[in-house]
């Protein structure tokens, strides 16, 4: 069942919400790039910005199933939130063992902070648009049909 309270998002929050995935993922690869350390390393990095970006997205829409009603298995709403954890802690633990200066480990941690942030919301306002595309034909419908009698 839809809820009636939910509200369209508005073109600012979603560029806003683009802008900050965007923004966060481009610092953060760039980062990468640029830094002083193996490619073994870079891609530990790498690998944990997708998984981050998967889980945050997944615990997101599991969420949100919940809220609206949509059946999701308790083993599936857990695992999106153990691998959430898992991938922040794994930025943790690897920033923390890192030979880095603390200003880039500043930079790490809250460009991927950022980045599982913007994730989430261009998730919600996604599936916030889906919902009133969704409604879209059929009021339009509506519309006709009305006009025809």
């Amino acid at each position: 069942m839809k809820a009636q309270s939910l509200a369209k998002p508005t073109s600012a929050f979603i560029g806003a919400s683009w802008a900050a995935l965007m923004l966060g993922a481009g610092a953060y690869l760039i980062g990468l790039w640029n830094a002083d350390m193996q490619l073994n390393e870079k891609g530990y990095y790498f690998t944990l910005l997708l998984f981050g970006l998967f889980s945050s997205v997944s615990l997101q829409k599991s969420v949100r199933d919940k809220l609206e009603g949509i059946k999701v298995t308790a083993i599936y709403y857990g695992l999106s939130w153990f691998s959430l954890a898992a991938a922040v802690a794994l930025l943790s633990i690897g920033l923390f063992n890192a030979t880095l200066a603390l200003s880039e480990k500043g930079f790490y941690a809250m460009a991927y902070a950022l980045c599982l942030f913007a994730a989430i919301a261009v998730q919600k306002n996604t599936r916030d648009m889906a919902y009133f595309a969704d409604d879209e034909p059929s009021k339009a419908l509506e519309a006709e049909l009305e006009e025809e009698h």
